[in-house]
């Protein structure tokens, strides 16, 4: 890192576009096989996907993620539709965002949710049934792979995360992948002020790129990869041989090829949860309530919808320490107090 750091400083370019940024992003494009453009962060990826594929309408949804797949729908200007999700996955159920299509419809927006894939198929199918179009975030999903094929390759584009939280990150960052050209020529002129050359403008635009600094660190974390998601695996197949048999897990679709990105597990109900919550948290260890609430639940919308699998869901769902450096003492003092505090 001390070495990419000192070129930067040599360089005297910081943003902008410099060397380090262009590198990372042809890495992640050959990483791919798809087109990419590295941005300040993932809830920008999403609005900036949404801004040019045309947003002034309904788009169909998922309650259960992170409240940034909403909230970038109603910044830029549409309207939520819920379809609620497949208890199994957690994903957005099919049947139901079929059911949810109407002809104010502009396109669906849905989470792979943890990294696990979504019913990709039937959505596409979806989504071209429909004349409309299909974005995933993707914000879990790096390196996660579908039948041979990157999860970001699916649908009409994909947005991903890069914050300091995600397996992959460069501290802020997130990245828009699609293989449709004129998709992406739209992204990379929003997302620089509408510039396309330094006197000339197209279009509206923002300020989504990213710095030096950051494609620093990105550059320092992508070779160890491969060793990231082995140790998470280690850790994830621990778990799983150990966690009480009261707690259940998400379900990954056949032909995955999985990041383990995190560790969700689900209670009975919602008292169970809180109570180990907090002995968890007494016992130093830290848990977080992923995804809580159910985003159909959120005050500012306009309207209630029920999506009642996916309000069961985020009242019982809670994740466990994952992070490469989980030692295994560490990982064992997590499930000894789990199974001192677990009641079902």
């Amino acid at each position: 890192m001390l070495a990419k750091l000192e070129q930067i400083f040599q360089k005297r370019q910081y943003t902008n576009h410099g060397p380090l940024y262009t590198e990372l992003n042809q890495l992640l494009e050959s990483r791919s096989s798809l087109h990419h453009a590295y941005v300040s962060n993932g809830t920008i990826s999403l609005q900036l996907l949404l801004k040019s594929l045309g947003c002034s309408g309904e788009v169909v949804t998922t309650p259960f993620s992170y409240v940034a797949t909403t909230n970038a729908i109603l910044w830029e200007g549409g309207t939520p539709v819920f379809a609620d999700v497949d208890p199994k996955t957690c994903n957005a159920d099919p049947e139901a965002v079929e059911r949810a299509i109407g002809p104010n419809t502009k396109g669906l927006l849905l989470t792979h949710v943890y990294g696990i894939p979504c019913d990709v198929e039937a959505l596409e199918k979806i989504a071209e049934r429909h004349g409309i179009w299909l974005v995933f975030d993707a914000a879990h999903a790096f390196d996660v792979k579908f039948k041979g094929r990157s999860l970001y390759s699916y649908g009409t584009a994909a947005s991903a995360s890069y914050h300091a939280t995600k397996i992959f990150h460069t501290v802020e960052g997130g990245g828009v992948y699609s293989k449709d050209q004129e998709l992406m020529r739209a992204v990379r002129q929003g997302m620089n002020f509408g510039h396309t050359s330094p006197e000339t403008f197209d279009r509206p635009g923002i300020n989504a790129k990213n710095s030096e600094f950051h494609a620093a660190m990105g550059l320092c974390i992508l070779p160890h990869m491969p060793d990231i998601i082995a140790r998470r695996k280690a850790l994830s197949e621990c778990y799983d041989a150990q966690i009480p048999k009261g707690l259940s897990r998400p379900i990954l679709p056949e032909e995955t090829e999985y990041n383990y990105a995190y560790y969700p597990v689900f209670f009975q109900n919602q008292d169970a949860l809180l109570q180990t919550k907090a002995a968890l948290e007494q016992a130093g260890i830290g848990t977080r309530r992923y995804f809580y609430p159910s985003l159909n639940t959120l005050p500012y919308l306009s309207e209630t919808q029920a999506c009642p699998v996916s309000e069961e869901l985020s009242s019982r769902v809670l994740c466990l320490p994952l992070y490469p450096d989980l030692s295994v003492l560490e990982q064992e003092y997590i499930l000894d107090h789990l199974h001192r505090n677990f009641t079902e």
